[in-house]
């Protein structure tokens, strides 16, 4: 098991599936999120949901994320200020099939940078992968600035990019019709 903890962002607005995304039922389990978060348990020693909102039906480790606006950046804050010195693997609630060899590769790569995230194809993956929170002070400029975009993080600071060719580990749920397709790659993975 991996010893650096995992958070998954589960805080966001959902605006293009029109519903809370983490809570759509999946697959045997009750919700995406607990779907996401008994997945992970078996990869990483401490897992942890950043969330707005105490708004799940399972016991969890919850970090809330206390900005009124919804952003990653404000989520990222609020996780690397609750893991002073340490690296976090960050990954959010709609990629459910990134693989446990993807993860434990961005944090065997992560060593000596700031930042490692994956890349498929052309797709820059910058909420999956590991963060450092010697780059805290750096997120609360950003956010100052009100500057919200990770890619500006990213671009920021001392990054390191993982090339993986798999391109559908990293199938992003956030339409229904997207949805409607990941319970039928599931199916076949």
């Amino acid at each position: 098991m991996l010893s650096l903890p995992c958070v998954i962002l589960s805080g966001g607005k959902s605006s293009r599936m029109g519903e809370d995304k983490s809570l759509l039922p999946f697959l045997e389990n009750k919700s995406l999120i607990q779907y996401q978060y008994e997945r992970l348990q078996k990869v990483f020693q401490k897992v942890y949901i950043s969330s707005k909102t105490q708004k799940f039906n399972f016991n969890a480790n919850i970090i809330l994320d206390n900005g009124s606006i919804y952003s990653p950046m404000i989520a990222l804050e609020s996780i690397l200020s609750h893991f002073e010195n340490q690296k976090v693997f960050i990954i959010t609630v709609d990629t459910p099939f990134v693989s446990t060899h993807t993860i434990q590769t961005l944090v065997e790569q992560s060593n000596d940078h700031e930042i490692t995230i994956a890349q498929s194809m052309d797709t820059l993956h910058n909420l999956c992968g590991v963060f450092d929170s010697s780059i805290l002070k750096k997120i609360q400029s950003f956010i100052q600035q009100d500057i919200h975009k990770i890619n500006a993080l990213v671009n920021k600071s001392h990054t390191k990019i993982v090339s993986f060719e798999n391109e559908k580990e990293f199938l992003n749920i956030n339409t229904p019709d997207i949805y409607n397709q990941s319970l039928e790659y599931y199916k076949n993975i």
